[in-house]
């Protein structure tokens, strides 16, 4: 399936001239285009991402910090990130989706997830229940793409010295995508 919101990066010149030069033009470069890594000391990006399995940076060590959560959904990690860049010294974050994420119309989830509590915690069904109705609304994040797109603008928003773009990963390919506006 293609998306045209997403762009795809297969080569050096499909990332663009604004993003040259930057750790997110080097994340793409190592990620999709196999670039040789560089050493490096200190982290230079930031990368927010969910926390799910099926999917891996391809980085060097030290790059970035990585920051994994249900979704990508930072709204309750915000220090973490102010660690990053007050103390860290990041100046640059990446808010990446992916296709097929369990956040997503979390909703229709609901019954396998009560009977999973029930099953793998020894929940019953209440506690499951309860469980799912009060923290499934904090942890929904709708479309993939519009949400890592809301969070970018809300995170520019917030640190202004700091750049964050949203990208998007494809499970098929295992590849990032720049996001269309």
């Amino acid at each position: 399936m293609t998306n045209k919101r997403l762009k795809a990066v297969n080569s050096e010149a499909d990332i663009p001239k604004a993003l040259r030069g930057t750790p997110f033009a080097d994340l793409l470069l190592y990620h999709n285009l196999g670039k040789p890594f560089k050493n490096y000391s200190d982290a230079r990006l930031l990368a927010c991402m969910c926390m799910d399995n099926r999917k891996q940076l391809r980085i060097p060590d030290n790059f970035a910090y990585i920051l994994r959560t249900g979704g990508g959904n930072i709204r309750y990690s915000e220090f973490k990130i102010s660690y990053a860049v007050g103390v860290g010294g990041v100046r640059h974050v990446v808010m990446i989706g992916h296709d097929n994420c369990g956040m997503a119309n979390l909703f229709s989830k609901k019954e396998a997830f009560i009977r999973g509590l029930i099953k793998n915690a020894g929940w019953t069904r209440k506690r499951a229940k309860d469980y799912f109705v009060t923290y499934a609304p904090l942890f929904e994040i709708g479309n993939e793409i519009d949400f890592v797109e809301a969070e970018a603008r809300r995170l520019n928003f917030k640190y202004p010295k700091v750049k964050v773009l949203p990208m998007y990963y494809r499970l098929a390919d295992s590849k990032l995508y720049l996001i269309r506006k």
